[in-house]
């Protein structure tokens, strides 16, 4: 039965939960949490504010199942909760303060201040050569951090989420070739720091 609950495609779990089947529900809770979660938390950039969208997130697809039409995807559905609600928090967050490039982000975001991680392309502290590896994945991050933020959205929309361009294009509002031109944009900046990153490795050999 597990296996065959494993080869179920969302739509058809959603379907199920709408006829009253709380089981198909836990799977689909099951197979998006993780993945919903660090999206938000790339957004976001605060982990327990994270949490609490990514809960909310299931609480909506909870409350507004009714709404959920078996033409569209499921999962361009419910990132599109989850879109809505980083913008939401964003807006709310800025309403709050307004960050300068002094402010640090946060013990929760496990990373320098704004000012730092702009000025940091080219690191002059020491590295322990062994750590480059761990290095190399925190500059990607930290490059993917420092995307305009409707690249950063493509990017993890496509790449992340695996949603098509045409239906992120729906999801934003925008025409598709105009989600391929951020995605294009965004691919060339990430490359362009992970070259910044290599020539830097070199040096210290």
């Amino acid at each position: 039965m597990a296996l065959k609950r494993d080869s179920v495609s969302d739509e058809a779990l959603m379907g199920r939960y709408q006829s009253g089947d709380r089981a198909s529900f836990a799977i689909l809770v099951g197979r998006h949490k993780t993945a919903i979660f660090n999206f938000i938390l790339r957004q976001i950039r605060v982990a327990p504010v994270a949490e609490d969208l990514t809960q909310e997130v299931f609480v909506r697809v909870v409350t507004g199942a009714s709404e959920f039409r078996h033409s569209s995807r499921f999962s361009t559905w419910i990132y599109t909760i989850a879109r809505n609600l980083c913008i939401d928090q964003i807006r709310k967050d800025r309403l709050r303060r307004h960050p300068s490039l002094e402010q640090p982000t946060g013990p929760d975001t496990d990373g320098p201040s704004l000012g730092d991680r702009i000025a940091d392309t080219h690191p002059t502290r020491e590295v322990d050569r062994a750590a480059i590896g761990g290095e190399l994945s925190q500059h990607i991050l930290q490059a993917l951090d420092e995307l305009p933020e409707d690249q950063r959205e493509v990017f993890l929309l496509r790449e992340h989420a695996n949603i098509p361009f045409k239906d992120i294009a729906q999801m934003l509002g925008v025409p598709e070739n105009t989600v391929k031109s951020r995605m294009r944009y965004a691919l060339e900046r990430l490359q362009k720091a992970l070259s910044e990153y290599e020539d830097y490795a070199r040096t210290l050999k």
